[in-house]
């Protein structure tokens, strides 16, 4: 007999730092070795779960002990065996240079995998039986990467996420290793002293003795080239010829023919400016950067009756922490006293502070601490107002909402876009093609008459002029300053793809409950049958509602009181369900019935009249939920209801269009006519009802067919679409461990005014890229066929490193980008 069992991940290998690790499918390579197990299939994490092994297994061979027990023995062999480490790095500050030390320490033994990214992060798994973590850190000082002070493993006591921003010796323009922050800056700085010194020796003092204008010239070889040979070195230790490959080979080419003032000015131009470079992308990381800084250092905790404060990283779940007026909170968490409003910009980007009031039952915000309403819920580095408050911590540090939003915005820069990755494959051609073309000049004295000298020097600019440094940083710096910027208006963009590709979009399809509408049914109809009055029918149907927990049951009690005002309800007791219909209750010693029209008139349910009937289709012809209710002896009457549109949703569609999009859709499980009338209403243009989740994938699958569409949905309910859509767009995203993972686009804020503005940055963002791409390639385009006929290194080099900080600076602008009048329009109506 063929059973089925999950079991989590994360007990069995307890150092993995993500889902996506391969010990996982080692995991699940070793239990189907075992005798008796048939398949194991790995099942991703569902909320705050881990991923999830499914083992079917024979069940006449096998018990569930057994199976838990070879689980366990599994995971302990394979965590006993293979390591991982997550640090934060000094030495790693660009992209390019990222993929070099990765690239290389993967090349080492017992390195099975190594990742890095601009912001310093490393990641690497490796074989126990191979290598250690000492050796790890020994290979990446070699390279002139340290592990920074006190960042140590992160493994089964530690959280992979739980690593610091804090020092700002380490910002992200550090040359970093055994130098410092600015060494290169500071080198290339030394190059330009002495080129220049070596220089005004040669022209102005006609004594000077021989040597001294060669020494100055050679110091400045030496510090304008001391970070390019090693970048040069690691780069060909890969069998790669990269741009500073060819600024080397052009340099020494100049002190080949003695033009050592030359190949000096080229080094210190090509240093300078990959330094500024460097300090100019430390700006976009230290926008990123600053949002770890909103958290305050230390927390107020209550301890008993005294108040003691302790660092937010030392802060557990269930402390209670005393915020005062005008202080950032410490921690994501839930009020147990106190009333106040909280600005919350600095992590939903929602312009107006929102009213914050304690949990009305404590015991049930503790059993569901992530399904808090947003009026009792606080985040991390959020500012109270004018009230104090106690709070009760949910999260630790390293699981706060910012820090989640930190760590995915310092991941962002890893994820390429299509444009970076179309210019590394380009590089790759181009930079062995300009070393064929110099070599081909190298022999030009062949066919023209000039000498070799000539020759070999045209060689050598036509290597400066080609080298594509402003290509390589094009979009690297324009993404990275479009997520920064992003980020500080509540809006997490997982990296360049998604960036690019919401600037891209044609088509949006939205959910409909919790997206267009407010997720909270509203009664906009009652229909009182003859002879019964509308508050009576209304004291009925919520007195039987009141024992359901359906959202509609909860939408007829709320409102339904708030109509009938403070009138006792009768009594209500023995509720039954009519799964997907409706519900019977006894209400005041009498059964009443409240449901759908199909309800009625079937399985012993007494039938509604016909003019009851009709009424209730005419509301359902108006886009209604409708509910019939009839008691044992007559026709009670009908209620309907709606899912009121959201204030902003009308203003943002007419705002999308306004930037290009061309079509809206919405697709819901709801009826076709309620589809069609809330879509009518925000203005769409065209409503899918009827839809089953697996419905809406292939509905998504459709749409992305046609063109690049973008799904918009609360991240949790419309997972499986947004997965398949170009772009997956969350709302609410805050507090929502699913939406943040799932997503490739969160609002942190569940505002959907917000929509416009992230597609209007990233289509700027776009922009900026392509202007970016048509300098970089057009200032190569015009330097080559310039150095062929007769353009000099010095000229060349000066434009190529202009172009270099053109770009640079120009992709900076979108740091200080505005929002359009039009998105704070719609917020401003919607506040």
């Amino acid at each position: 007999m063929t059973r089925t069992i999950e079991l989590e991940v994360s007990p069995l290998l307890p150092d993995i730092p993500s889902e996506t690790d391969h010990c996982i499918a080692r995991l699940q390579s070793l239990l189907n070795s075992r005798i008796g197990v048939h398949e194991v299939t790995i099942l991703p994490g569902e909320k705050d779960a881990s991923a999830r092994l499914a083992i079917s297994y024979d069940a006449d061979r096998l018990t569930v002990p057994r199976i838990k027990e070879l689980a366990h023995v599994a995971g302990a062999e394979i965590s006993e065996r293979y390591g991982h480490v997550v640090w934060q790095a000094d030495g790693i500050n660009s992209t390019r240079r990222a993929q070099t030390v990765a690239d290389l320490l993967a090349s080492k033994p017992g390195i099975l995998e190594a990742n890095a990214d601009a912001s310093g992060r490393f990641i690497a798994e490796y074989d126990r039986q191979l290598t250690d973590e000492p050796r790890i850190a020994g290979e990446l000082k070699n390279l002139g990467v340290s592990v920074l002070a006190g960042d140590v493993v992160r493994n089964a006591e530690h959280s992979s996420k739980d690593h610091s921003h804090d020092d700002e010796d380490h910002a992200g323009h550090s040359h970093g290793g055994i130098f410092g922050a600015n060494t290169e800056l500071y080198f290339s700085l030394a190059s330009g002293a002495f080129l220049a010194t070596g220089f005004g020796i040669e022209k102005l003092w006609s004594g000077h003795p021989g040597w001294l204008p060669f020494a100055c010239y050679l110091a400045a070889y030496f510090f304008g080239g001391f970070f390019t040979v090693r970048e040069a070195w690691d780069n060909l230790r890969l069998r790669r010829f990269e741009i500073d490959s060819l600024m080397l080979v052009a340099a020494a080419g100049a002190a080949f023919l003695g033009e050592w003032a030359e190949g000096a000015l080229l080094l210190f131009l090509f240093s300078f400016g990959h330094a500024l470079e460097h300090y100019a992308m430390g700006r976009a990381k230290r926008a990123i950067e600053a949002l770890a800084e909103l958290a305050p250092e230390t927390a107020r905790v209550k301890r008993g009756t005294d108040v003691v404060e302790v660092p937010v990283e030392k802060l557990a779940i269930g402390d209670v922490v005393i915020v005062r007026p005008n202080e950032r909170l410490p921690a994501d968490g839930f009020i147990l006293d106190g009333v106040s409003a909280i600005n919350q910009a600095p992590v939903t980007g929602e312009s107006v502070p929102v009213d914050k009031s304690a949990v009305s039952n404590i015991a049930s915000a503790r059993a569901n601490p992530d399904n808090l309403a947003d009026d009792n819920r606080v985040f991390a580095g959020t500012i109270n107002g004018s009230g104090a408050l106690e709070v009760e911590v949910t999260r630790r540090s390293s699981d706060t909402t910012l820090a989640k939003v930190v760590q995915m915005v310092s991941e962002a820069e890893a994820q390429q876009s299509p444009t970076q990755r179309f210019t590394q494959r380009f590089e790759r051609i181009f930079v062995p093609a300009v070393l064929a073309l110099a070599g081909l000049l190298l022999f030009a004295w062949v066919v023209i008459d000039e000498p070799f000298r000539d020759s070999f020097y045209r060689a050598m600019a036509v290597l400066v002029a080609a080298s594509p440094c402003a290509l390589a940083i094009a979009t690297p710096s324009a993404v990275l300053s479009g997520v920064a910027r992003a980020a500080r208006s509540g809006i997490l963009v997982k990296g360049g793809a998604p960036l690019e590709d919401l600037g891209a979009l044609k088509a949006i399809a939205f959910d409909k409950t919790g997206t267009l509408t407010k997720g909270e049914p509203r009664i906009t109809d009652v229909v009182a049958a003859p002879g019964v009055a509308e508050r009576e029918l209304l004291a009925i149907a919520s007195a039987a509602e009141s024992l359901s927990d359906h959202p509609l049951a909860q939408a007829i009690v709320k409102d339904g009181r708030e109509q009938i005002g403070d009138e006792t309800l009768p009594k209500a007791r023995d509720l039954e369900s009519f799964t997907g219909k409706g519900i019977t209750a006894i209400v005041g010693g009498e059964r009443v019935w409240i449901g759908k029209l199909e309800m009625f008139g079937q399985d012993g349910v007494p039938s509604l009249s016909e003019g009851l009937s009709g009424e209730i289709e005419a509301m359902r012809e108006r886009g209604r939920t409708t509910m019939g209710v009839r008691s044992e002896t007559r026709d009670l009457g009908a209620i309907g209801l709606l899912d009121t549109p959201r204030a902003a949703a009308k203003a943002t569609l007419e705002a999308l269009r306004g930037l290009g999009i061309t079509r809206m859709i919405m697709i819901s499980g709801d009826d076709q006519r309620v589809a069609d009338a809330v879509g009518k209403d925000v203005g769409l243009d065209e409503a899918w009802g009827n839809l089953m989740p697996d419905d809406k994938v292939e509905a998504i699958r459709k749409l992305a067919g046609q063109d690049k569409v973008a799904m918009v949905g609360d991240g949790v309910n419309d997972a499986p679409a947004m997965a398949n859509a170009t772009v997956g767009i969350a709302m609410g995203a805050a507090g929502s461990d699913v939406a943040l993972e799932t997503a490739d686009v969160a609002l942190m804020a569940d505002d959907l005014a917000r929509l416009p503005f992230a597609v209007d940055l990233s289509r700027q963002t776009r922009s900026i890229i392509r202007q970016n791409m048509i300098v970089s390639l057009g200032i190569v385009a015009v330097l080559i066929p310039a150095t062929i006929f007769g353009l000099g290194i010095g000229p060349a080099v000066a434009v190529h490193e202009g172009s270099t900080l053109i770009v640079v600076a120009n992709a900076l602008r979108l740091l200080a980008y505005k929002e359009k009048s039009g998105a704070k329009a719609i917020m401003e109506t919607q506040a």
